[in-house]
């Protein structure tokens, strides 16, 4: 992208500005060389990402910016080009094609970026079930996920703080957390674990592992990533949280109970996967009702639905695609369950879009913060 873009626009419109005046040649180059070499420099880093998650927002930042538009009208261009020479025909359309295109692109990104992650969804829904018990007529819960605390860095920092806030501000009878706290290390956390210490509810706080909490995405030795795994969920429980890891909680109310269930994360590699959906609903009783709290949304078809009478399963993962272009997410280029709420007979699977992302930026699809009251069918 880089190399083509400036290539082709200087072959095709300053080819003869720049003929005997390197200077000027130089100067136009400037950008891709450097957006070259940060490119290199990026794929030597040993983990996923640097240390320094700024490092790749800046560099994102400045590839949609100085390479994506001018890539795209080069394109366009070039294509319109084609066709004048296929059709015989003068007027490049791909020109202003290519311009208005370069032009939406910039927009997006600059909005993305600024405007779009300052937004958050408060999504209240009722949530109606044969089998509730009726004592639980009513109960709500708040659910958000993906919080990936290691960009809410700088100004962001305030947005995890208006985040939290308006969980506590919905008086919970219980809060869900469906994974993806970090983006690669525990100690992302130390910076604001003052403000996930906040959050209240009065059943308490649970919580699972999503795929960023395994250490899935450094190359350290596997005892450090061990010890990784065990600080997050040494963690979490500082902060007040039940951390269900192929587990469950009983919650009673009236003498009858609803259970919530927490499997691992079902999106790891299948050698590194420790889901275990029968594991997690060891000793539930038949008829009980079963809330399942999973990260990624494709285990309910896969084996929620087939191994397990969860009336309600709970994900994330997909963080609703982060961008919406005319009605489509591109999360739905991985499954067509990205985002919402889907249904099969009585039982229900809602995905969240989550309040965070390794990379801050939306557009079409705000942070959301899930408020489900679960109501019993009459």
């Amino acid at each position: 992208m880089i190399v083509f873009s400036y290539w082709y626009l200087e072959k095709r419109y300053l080819k003869k500005r720049f003929r005997g005046n390197r200077l000027k040649r130089l100067l136009w180059w400037a950008p891709a060389i450097f957006m070259f070499l940060y490119t290199i420099y990026l794929s030597f880093t040993k983990n996923f990402i640097p240390d320094n998650i700024g490092v790749v927002n800046t560099y994102l930042f400045l590839l949609g910016l100085l390479v994506v538009p001018i890539t795209i009208y080069a394109l366009c261009s070039a294509m319109g080009k084609a066709w004048c020479i296929l059709r015989n025909t003068r007027k490049n359309w791909g020109n202003l094609i290519g311009f208005f295109l370069a032009v939406y692109v910039t927009f997006i990104l600059i909005y993305g970026s600024t405007v779009g992650i300052r937004q958050l969804k408060v999504n209240k829904m009722e949530l109606a079930f044969k089998d509730l018990p009726v004592s639980f007529d009513g109960y709500r819960l708040v659910v958000f996920s993906d919080a990936h605390v290691g960009s809410f860095t700088g100004w962001r920092k305030k947005l995890l703080e208006r985040d939290i806030d308006s969980i506590n501000a919905q008086k919970a009878d219980a809060i869900l957390f469906l994974g993806d706290l970090q983006n690669v290390k525990p100690s992302e956390l130390y910076p604001v674990q003052d403000i996930l210490m906040r959050l209240k509810a009065k059943d308490g706080i649970y919580s699972v592992l999503g795929n960023h909490d395994y250490n899935d995405y450094t190359h350290e030795d596997p005892a450090i990533e061990a010890a990784n795994i065990r600080e997050m969920a040494s963690r979490q429980a500082q902060y007040g949280w039940t951390l269900l890891r192929n587990e469950h909680r009983s919650i009673r109310r009236g003498g009858k109970s609803i259970v919530i269930a927490g499997e691992e994360s079902g999106c790891m590699k299948k050698e590194h996967t420790k889901m275990d959906i029968a594991k997690t609903l060891d000793e539930v009783r038949d008829g009980s009702f079963v809330i399942m709290m999973q990260h990624t949304p494709q285990t309910w078809r896969d084996s929620v639905l087939t191994c397990s009478n969860a009336q309600l399963t709970l994900s994330g993962h997909f963080h609703g695609g982060q961008v919406k272009l005319f009605g489509y997410r591109f999360s739905r280029s991985k499954t067509k369950e990205g985002y919402g709420l889907f249904e099969e007979g009585e039982r229900k699977l809602y995905v969240t879009s989550g309040i965070g992302a390794l990379i801050p930026f939306r557009y079409g699809v705000p942070p959301e913060i899930a408020v489900i009251t679960l109501r019993r069918k009459k």
